[in-house]
């Protein structure tokens, strides 16, 4: 991944972190905040994704796949 691009990545992390913990502190059910969390991540997944890493756990599925036949 290009550098740029896994700062963004970053940067947008540390913000869906600071977003839960203000969501926290003002009350919100931790059900409500994981799900926050997750439909974040999923949404940054979708607009900045990792490629590499995604190629990285297919080669392993695939090397997990071929060992366990």
């Amino acid at each position: 991944m290009h550098p740029k691009n896994r700062m963004e990545r970053g940067l947008a992390l540390k913000a869906i972190a600071g977003k839960a913990k203000e969501l926290e502190s003002k009350g919100v059910s931790g059900l409500a905040v994981d799900n926050f969390i997750i439909g974040a991540r999923q949404k940054l997944a979708e607009e900045r994704p990792d490629l590499e890493s995604r190629e990285k756990a297919v080669n392993a599925s695939s090397r997990w796949m071929q060992q366990s036949m």
